[in-house]
């Protein structure tokens, strides 16, 4: 039996009752509102899909793996795909940056797509790094192998707090 609108409705009402009310309410019969969907006139003559499809503005995301060990932090991305010239690293402030550019999805001859999900284009992630790290380039080790870029820093040596007498 499929669901409607107005089913979520009740149960939305039923749960309420059972968290502000007693066990009397849920039995009582609920009255609900017919949910109406409105039409939302587009502009420029778009439809829906072409708004979702037109992701040019933004910038695909990286998904990274960011952990650390005794003198080590280690960010991990991966890069299927993506040659060393389209990958740009850059940090400063303790801030990450990884952008590039996917190339290999287009195809002049495609006359109709059946799926699509791979991302093909510009991306980048800009990170805020959990723990203070050399900046300089002998304590930074950026490696692409296997389509994994693997960024190692060497973590700052922090001294532990010092303990302040009250008087």
């Amino acid at each position: 039996m499929a669901r409607t609108n107005s089913d979520d409705l009740l149960m939305e009402d039923d749960l309420a009752a059972a968290f502000l009310g007693g066990d009397d309410e849920l039995t009582a019969p609920v009255e609900t509102e017919e949910v109406v969907e409105e039409e939302v006139p587009q502009e420029s003559g778009e439809s829906v899909e072409d708004e979702w499809e037109n992701t040019d503005d933004f910038p695909g995301q990286l998904a990274v793996d960011v952990f650390e060990t005794a003198d080590k932090l280690v960010v991990k991305a991966r890069t299927a795909g993506i040659s060393k010239s389209d990958l740009d690293v850059s940090i400063s402030d303790n801030i990450l940056t990884i952008s590039g550019v996917l190339s290999g999805g287009e195809d002049e001859q495609t006359t109709r797509w059946h799926i699509q999900e791979c991302y093909w284009g510009e991306f980048s992630r800009t990170i805020a790094l959990p723990v203070q790290v050399k900046e300089d380039e002998n304590s930074v080790k950026a490696e692409l192998k296997d389509g994994v870029l693997t960024i190692t820093f060497e973590k700052e040596k922090t001294e532990a707090p010092k303990k302040i007498a009250i008087q």
